[in-house]
């Protein structure tokens, strides 16, 4: 479709306001209202998973998506049910949890609340990870991002962009926000403010700068509705908070691990906002924390059943797998284990690790644990 004409033409009712307005504007009198659009659109020349039409508001993007790439409906969700019972009756709930956390969106808690209860940026990353299901060849998505805060609009961008190509489909995105391309990284992208088309290398992300402090354990009020396992927070556990432009984004608790050989530190509790999921934000700060830990000279380990975070860590030189992922030992095998068990849900797999990576700087361990 290398160009596209386009026309809308819609009658004009001359009303006695209307007649005042032509007046008022010096319009001159007509029988009906035209707009037309000639596009060049050359995007049958490469192979692309991702284009971006941009432009300001009213410029014609959702109407040159229309025609290019026929409707788009709105989802309609279940009034009360799960937000996982929206999707496709034929997927199995594996394919529609895999989906969900490959855009970022990796609350189990949520998955269970209806639609219409998640907060704007869930229903965002809800919404595109079921036009992703639904539409197996081009996904169009209109309004990308606008209803979200430039932050999360962003980040977001990253993490289905991720999906996008992991999946190997197709996503067209329409937005009036001109800030996504370089997070989405879109093959190509269609300016209808300028009327221009171009196509785009593959690009890294910019980087994303996380503020690492010391906080309450009453910071944890605010993550705990999202952690896949439990809500409860030791009294003991020394807590951080990583701010991504002064919002919260991520939060580690760390306990004391009274081993009878090598006792050391135990990550116990390590959570991401559904707003900031998708770009290894969580992974990063409990590598971080672990690193400023085993600069005391003491082992620290992590148990999770996090499958993004079990498969971070089995492909990383920081980490070192000490249990492969499966269901936690019953009592009688090992006082390790005994232990274990009181804090870890034991129908679930999970997989153990210790942090062997490289130590945090002494003014860095100074700073946050005193």
């Amino acid at each position: 479709m290398p160009r596209v004409d386009i026309l809308r033409s819609s009658p004009v009712v001359r009303s006695p306001r209307v007649v005042q307005l032509e007046g008022l504007f010096d319009i001159p009198p007509a029988e009906r209202s035209e707009e037309r659009w000639t596009v060049e659109l050359p995007i049958e020349d490469r192979d692309w998973n991702i284009g971006l039409i941009v432009g300001p508001s009213g410029s014609g993007k959702s109407t040159l998506a229309r025609e290019l790439f026929g409707e788009h409906d709105d989802h309609e969700w279940p009034e009360d049910g799960a937000v996982i019972d929206g999707f496709p009756e034929d997927m199995p709930i594996k394919e529609v949890v895999g989906l969900l956390s490959s855009v970022g969106f990796s609350s189990p808690p949520s998955w269970l609340r209806p639609f219409r209860v998640l907060s704007t940026g869930e229903q965002f990353r809800a919404s595109v990870a079921r036009t992703l299901a639904e539409a197996h060849e081009l996904a169009v998505v209109d309004e990308f991002t606008s209803v979200v805060d430039r932050t999360v609009a962003r980040i977001g961008s990253a993490a289905v962009a991720k999906a996008v190509r992991k999946r190997g489909q197709k996503l067209v995105a329409v937005s009036c926000h001109y800030d996504i391309e370089e997070w989405l990284q879109p093959d190509w992208v269609y300016d209808t403010g300028a009327g221009s088309f171009s196509w785009r290398e593959l690009q890294r992300r910019p980087p994303v700068a996380i503020e690492i402090i010391c906080v309450q354990r009453t910071a944890w009020r605010m993550f705990r509705r999202h952690h896949y396992l439990s809500s409860e927070l030791n009294r003991s556990a020394r807590c951080f908070c990583g701010l991504v432009e002064g919002q919260p984004a991520v939060f580690t608790a760390v306990i004391s691990f009274p081993h009878p050989k090598r006792p050391g530190w135990r990550e116990h509790r390590t959570v991401c906002l559904p707003d900031f999921q998708g770009i290894g934000i969580g992974n990063a700060m409990s590598d971080f924390v672990a690193s400023v830990y085993a600069a005391t000279g003491k082992p620290y380990r992590s148990t999770t059943g996090n499958p993004a975070m079990i498969y971070h860590r089995a492909r990383s030189s920081k980490w070192r797998m000490t249990r492969r992922p499966g269901l936690v030992p019953q009592a009688g095998q090992s006082a390790t284990a005994q232990s274990l068990r009181r804090s870890i849900a034991r129908t679930r797999y999970t997989a153990s690790f210790e942090y062997v990576g490289e130590k945090a700087a002494p003014d860095v361990v100074r700073q946050l644990l005193g």
